[in-house]
């Protein structure tokens, strides 16, 4: 894993609140996750980002996704060829 990248999500991991977080590429491999968030979950959080990008393609910025459930809200945003979800409590 890239000393930036590795950085930047122990940043994310030590925020409140934040159960996990997870990378993704394009074609829904694992690049780097700290915390709970299973590396078996990238495709699908690279599929759902890319679903909601469709849903407006006219759009320059990628929308951000909830999901929220009673363990917590699921926060999933792609930015160009990497998807990022946030597990917060």
């Amino acid at each position: 894993m890239e000393k930036p990248l590795d950085r930047q999500l122990e940043e994310i991991i030590n925020s409140a609140g934040v159960q996990g977080v997870m990378c993704a590429d394009m074609q829904g491999f694992c690049v780097a996750n700290k915390g709970v968030i299973s590396k078996q979950t990238a495709g699908v959080v690279t599929s759902l980002a890319q679903q909601a990008s469709a849903l407006h393609p006219e759009e320059k910025i990628a929308p951000v996704i909830v999901i929220e459930s009673d363990a917590g809200n699921l926060i999933i945003k792609q930015n160009n060829d990497i998807s990022m979800a946030i597990l917060k409590a």
